[in-house]
């Protein structure tokens, strides 16, 4: 099995059949040992995030497959903290889709004097980043997409529309446990001529709130499946 990328959360691996198998780690995103989905670094780890993380992409991609929304997942082992993919090409050198239903954490850092902390974002704000460690993973517009070559104006669209879409779909089901999503982080890749969600939907990769208290990854993980 040849290793093919070493991530921040999951290393990336080719089968033989053709597909791709993701292993989780137990690294998340965050600064100063706070977690952040949407941070660009790791910044702690937990103990046992990676198999969390897994779990709950399986329950939420499997919610997609009866909601008609096609991705990647195939398979899973939550034993082996791996799950099985269908091939995609990521756009560029990789892009992150966020979307934020309430304004906070790195968001505010960049328009905290426009905005307060906590202040709903109605209909959800859709923002792209390149994936670039470097460079702290710059922010890129869909025309800027479009001009880079990176992709084109109806590729961005579908993947705009999915990814609110998608969050809808996971905030109504986090609301039915009492949960408030603040923010959510995806990425896309390009497989038989469509925009489809690759990755995870992963605990670790968003941000929710249970009467105003940030629950931690491992936390909500139980309360998404141990309901």
């Amino acid at each position: 099995m040849k290793k093919l990328y070493e991530g921040k959360t999951k290393d990336v691996f080719e089968l033989e059949n053709g597909n791709v198998l993701l292993k989780f780690k137990d690294d998340c995103t965050g600064k100063d040992g706070v977690f952040d989905p949407g941070e660009n670094t790791v910044g702690l780890t937990i103990e046992g995030i990676g198999k969390a993380n897994l779990q709950t992409s399986v329950y939420y991609f499997e919610m997609l497959k009866n909601a008609g929304i096609k991705t990647h997942y195939v398979s899973a082992n939550v034993d082996d903290a791996t799950m099985e993919v269908l091939p995609a090409t990521v756009f560029g050198h990789g892009l992150e889709v966020i979307c934020r239903l309430v304004a906070t954490g790195s968001f505010i850092r960049r328009y905290g004097e426009y905005i307060a902390d906590g202040t709903p974002l109605e209909g959800g704000y859709v923002e792209c980043t390149f994936k670039n460690d470097a460079k702290g993973d710059p922010l890129v517009t869909g025309e800027g997409l479009a001009a880079l070559g990176v992709m084109s104006p109806e590729l961005f669209e579908s993947m705009k529309k999915q990814t609110l879409a998608i969050t809808k779909i996971v905030a109504d089901d986090l609301k039915t446990i009492g949960l408030d999503l603040w923010d959510i982080k995806f990425e896309f890749g390009y497989n038989n001529g469509e925009v489809i969600l690759i990755d995870e939907i992963a605990s670790g990769n968003m941000r929710v709130y249970k009467d105003g208290t940030i629950v931690e990854p491992v936390e909500l993980t139980k309360l998404i499946l141990n309901r």
